[in-house]
């Protein structure tokens, strides 16, 4: 039984790569505008939900029609999830760089890039799988 809306797999992923590329770009830069506004597209994702999210707007209107249609689906709930997890990173990560704590900044940040390009590159996502783990061993909720 699914805990939520099923989304094409390709649009997370690309995602993934959108947000390596900020999330990188940030580390090089430390520039936290930047990471202020990827902040706000976790956000979105996490709060509104991922049909809203900037990248998979980006991802239903100029990518999705040039690769065609596919019957695979993923659940919403573990990638939400994801997504607020990078949302504490990012905000810690704002918050450190923002405060003259660079430090905290680079090393929120570089967790945040750690997960986005695990999914990027190797289609795993790590904020997905301690969904999944935390579901498993959550004690069971009462009908």
């Amino acid at each position: 039984m699914s805990a939520g809306p099923a989304v094409d797999p390709r649009g997370p992923r690309f995602a993934a790569i959108l947000t390596t590329i900020v999330l990188a770009v940030v580390l090089v830069t430390q520039w936290w505008p930047l990471l202020a506004i990827q902040t706000v597209v976790f956000a979105i994702g996490a709060f509104a939900g991922l049909k809203p999210a900037p990248y998979s707007i980006v991802y239903r209107v100029l990518v999705a029609p040039r690769l065609g249609p596919t019957d695979e689906r993923e659940d919403a709930a573990p990638l939400r999830f994801a997504q607020a997890v990078g949302f504490v990173f990012a905000l810690v990560g704002t918050i450190g760089f923002a405060a003259g704590i660079t430090p905290l900044g680079i090393v929120a940040t570089a967790f945040a890039l750690f997960a986005a390009f695990l999914n990027a590159a190797f289609n795993f996502c790590l904020g997905c799988e301690m969904f999944l783990l935390i579901k498993r061993f959550s004690p069971a909720r009462a009908s």
